[in-house]
């Protein structure tokens, strides 16, 4: 429990002095978000006046989240193979959305250089990245709700598939859920707190849950990122000074989904990441719609679904705040249900 709440407070103190200096950094040198409309980039107009604060804050929250973690082992905590391609894999569509960013503050266009070929892109690396954890470490070949031990178990090339799908759609959903001030921040450390407390209570009970490899350092881990995005988020919050970035939203997608494959909770990340799923599925239904109807017809009045109440008249902070209590909601019942399975199995 130490090493955990070691990580949550220097990651805490990191990201809070830390995006505090990107906010200076960036302004000095004049690079901020580019938002050109409804026009030019399909946005919202409306977010126009926020246009040159400064982007890429998702920095302070990685750098935050990987010192936090390495502190935290000063004690007996061991490294562990597993921590270790989970974070080549936070990394590495951190370094993806870093480019993306940017190109954008450089082209002064809200489209980095990759916008039509980042999907692919990411897919490829979701797959890499899947390949190497079921390479190089002893991760549960199955498909699971709370415990791979009730799991299905799949072959591996399967599995790879099913874990590189996870990765990718999660990343995405995070990126798309990044359009207000806050949003993906917040939710995102509901979820992380979520995974802090699934990782530690893995670890408190071996016996229950002996297919999850090295509980306690995923769990440090979650942890680190809840620190990250909550300095993050004093400095984003509504008036946001700052904004994640595709930097932040990928690397922070990337390791809620790394979390749910490595404690085995695959299933259980459809509620920890609720508002991150009904984000993504908006513009999916809104693209099939609108395709289906010969492009005539949508079902929103925009997407991602959080415009769609903006353009019915809810302020900003409404939209957030209140999809921060659906978000709460979701991971409240992913904990009740991981609760419950472990009561069954030692009931």
């Amino acid at each position: 429990m130490i090493a955990v709440i070691i990580a949550g407070f220097v990651a805490t103190l990191i990201s809070l002095f830390g995006t505090r200096f990107l906010i200076v950094y960036f302004r000095r040198r004049g690079q901020g978000q580019p938002i050109l409309g409804d026009e030019i980039d399909m946005g919202p107009d409306w977010h126009k006046p926020k246009e040159g604060t400064p982007t890429m804050g998702g920095l302070a929250i990685v750098v935050a989240a990987f010192v936090g973690w390495v502190v935290a082992h000063v004690r007996d905590l061991a490294f562990s193979d597993q921590a270790m391609i989970v974070w080549v894999g936070i990394l590495a569509m951190g370094a993806m959305g870093f480019l993306d960013d940017f190109i954008k503050v450089r082209k002064r266009h809200n489209r980095g250089i990759f916008w039509k070929q980042k999907n692919y892109i990411t897919m490829l690396m979701s797959f890499g990245i899947a390949w190497a954890l079921i390479g190089v470490t002893g991760i549960a070949e199955t498909i699971s709700l709370a415990r791979a031990e009730d799991g299905i178990d799949v072959p591996g090339f399967v599995w790879v598939i099913w874990a590189g799908i996870i990765i990718w759609a999660t990343t995405n959903a995070v990126n798309v859920t990044d359009g207000l001030d806050g949003l993906a921040g917040g939710s995102a450390l509901m979820g992380f707190g979520a995974f802090t407390i699934i990782g530690y209570w893995a670890f408190r009970n071996p016996d229950v849950y002996a297919e999850v490899v090295n509980p306690l350092d995923m769990g440090v881990m979650a942890a680190a990122f809840a620190g990250g995005c909550l300095g993050f988020l004093w400095w984003n919050a509504a008036p946001a000074r700052i904004f994640m970035g595709d930097v932040g939203a990928l690397a922070i997608g990337a390791a809620l989904a790394l979390m749910a494959l490595t404690l085995n909770t695959h299933l259980l990340l459809v509620f920890i990441c609720g508002i991150n799923v009904i984000e993504a599925g908006s513009v999916a239904i809104q693209m099939g719609v609108f395709k289906a109807s010969g492009r005539k017809k949508r079902l929103f009045r925009m997407s991602p679904i959080h415009h769609h109440f903006e353009l019915g008249g809810w302020p900003e902070t409404t939209v957030i705040i209140r999809f921060w209590l659906i978000s709460a909601i979701s991971v409240a019942i992913a904990l009740a249900i991981f609760i419950a399975d472990y009561t069954r199995v030692v009931g």
